[in-house]
């Protein structure tokens, strides 16, 4: 069979009037997609932790940078009051065209440190640029699902989420292949600076792309008393969902914490170069694309459980090994390698389950408050977990340099990963399932991609659109009314 022209592949991804009419009118949003992760993996992700390392940040700080995108939730949750009187273009574009100007802060950091010398100050401005870069950020997210869910057709969601997790894990592999390269082949500070230059482009060029999407109607949103009342009453009433969402916020407290950490001691203790850091984590995104590829031909058959404890088993794997690696270096490179790999599994894994297995313990009439407060639950304790943990990491001996890690509370934290997991397995083994019911999972874009992140997706008290509106809606742009 011969090989599609890359320009009809190009045209299948970001579609065209004649490829995909239903679709076309969204091709920005997927544009918005793939240019929004160069901005979150350089952001967000290893290298803003090899930057802060770089310019002697304690554990503490970087668990601070690294928990600020979820500590943040309340802000998402505060936002969605705007989209009534604003709307979700408004609000989108607020959040995110504000978010831009605080990745300027890096660059004249990364441009000021060759010249200066790193400062004490330094770090304490890199940590403050995140907290604001996050804020604006969690202003926008609380538009931009929603919106989307109000103006594609229901015939076309999935197509469009499909194409943007495609676009996104694109444009996040190929970042982190950037900025392996960058630090192989400069100075450091020079590669941090391209590398939140390339950051700050993606961030710009999304924001034109998100001005090209067409608005939604003003949306009706939850009330607050509604929100303040029924949330205890959620949270703490005996039931499976109460069950479950502590078993979700126990794993996101073990979970968070590693990616950051890990990488945090890999090169202030081995002292594995940068370059080879973000190696290991283009693996662990192998792993995320292994399991995702896996999981999503089997979740239907099998259920939830078997994948959310399949996750479970692979944490306790890797907490052994880099448990076992702190204390004399076992398994070397090719173990850290397969421990990336595995990592990235579990983590892919337990999100696609975690999303299939809970809408089936929400009743639907209660569906967008119940799931927005799991979301923000387990988003703003998981997100607790890297700044405690980073209050006990830091090196207290006085004889490490700046940026130094305490490795035997490092090894004391993989211990209780490895226990958290065991009970966590028989907690999750208990929770029923009927794997005959089919429930629709719930769809977060880049979810995958961004499954630290993605329980503050969850989040939407936006009031869903009744059966007639989505079905004008889909009418609306058979006709070909929509501009």
């Amino acid at each position: 069979m011969p090989a599609e022209h890359p320009a009809a592949v190009l045209h299948h991804i970001f579609p065209t009037k004649k490829t995909d009419p239903e679709l076309a009118p969204f091709r920005s949003g997927l544009v918005f997609g793939f240019f929004n992760a160069l901005t979150w993996q350089v952001g967000l992700g290893t290298p803003l932790v090899l930057f802060a390392q770089q310019l002697g940040a304690t554990p503490l700080q970087v668990g601070l940078a690294t928990s600020f995108v979820l500590l943040l939730t309340p802000i998402q949750v505060l936002s969605t009051a705007l989209l009534p009187r604003y709307g979700f273009k408004k609000v989108m574009l607020g959040g995110w065209g504000t978010r831009s100007i605080f990745l300027v802060v890096p660059i004249v950091l990364a441009a000021l440190a060759p010249w200066w010398g790193v400062r004490g100050w330094m770090a304490h401005t890199l940590v403050w640029s995140v907290f604001f870069f996050c804020l604006c950020r969690s202003v926008g997210a609380a538009s931009f699902n929603p919106w989307i869910y109000a103006i594609v057709p229901v015939t076309a969601r999935g197509r469009y989420f499909a194409n943007d997790q495609f676009v996104a894990s694109i444009g996040s592999v190929v970042t982190l292949l950037t900025c392996a390269g960058l630090f192989a082949l400069l100075p450091v500070y020079h590669a941090l600076l391209i590398q939140y230059a390339i950051a700050l482009m993606g961030s710009t060029l999304s924001f034109f792309a998100l001005k090209k999407l067409p608005d939604g109607p003003k949306p009706t949103a939850i009330g607050v008393a509604e929100v303040l009342r029924d949330t205890p009453r959620h949270i703490f009433s005996p039931g499976l969902f109460r069950r479950y969402l502590w078993i979700v916020v126990w794993y996101s407290v073990i979970s968070t914490p590693i990616p950051a950490f890990i990488a945090y001691y890999l090169k202030s203790v081995p002292g594995f170069s940068m370059g080879e850091i973000i190696g290991f984590e283009v693996v662990r995104y192998l792993g995320v694309f292994l399991a995702a590829g896996t999981i999503r031909h089997r979740i239907d058959r099998a259920g939830a459980k078997p994948f959310l404890m399949m996750s479970l088993g692979l944490y306790l794997a890797v907490s052994v090994f880099w448990w076992a690696f702190l204390r004399g270096g076992f398994g070397g490179v090719p173990g850290v390698i397969i421990a990336y790999l595995l990592l990235g599994m579990g983590v892919s894994g337990w999100t696609i389950a975690n999303l299939g297995y809970l809408p089936k313990i929400v009743p639907e009439g209660e569906r967008p408050l119940m799931v927005s407060i799991h979301g923000a639950v387990t988003s703003c304790l998981g997100g607790c977990a890297p700044i405690v943990w980073g209050w006990f990491l830091k090196d207290g001996t006085g004889a490490g340099a700046a940026g130094a890690i305490d490795v035997s509370v490092f090894g004391c934290f993989f211990v209780v990963v490895a226990v958290s997991a065991v009970a966590l397995l028989a907690l999750v083994g208990k929770l029923p399932e009927n794997t005959e019911e089919k429930v629709e999972p719930l769809t977060i874009g880049s979810a995958v991609m961004r499954p630290f992140r993605a329980m503050s997706y969850l989040v939407n008290l936006v009031l869903p659109p009744t059966r007639a509106e989505e079905n004008e809606t889909t009418d609306r742009d058979a006709g070909g009314e929509r501009r």
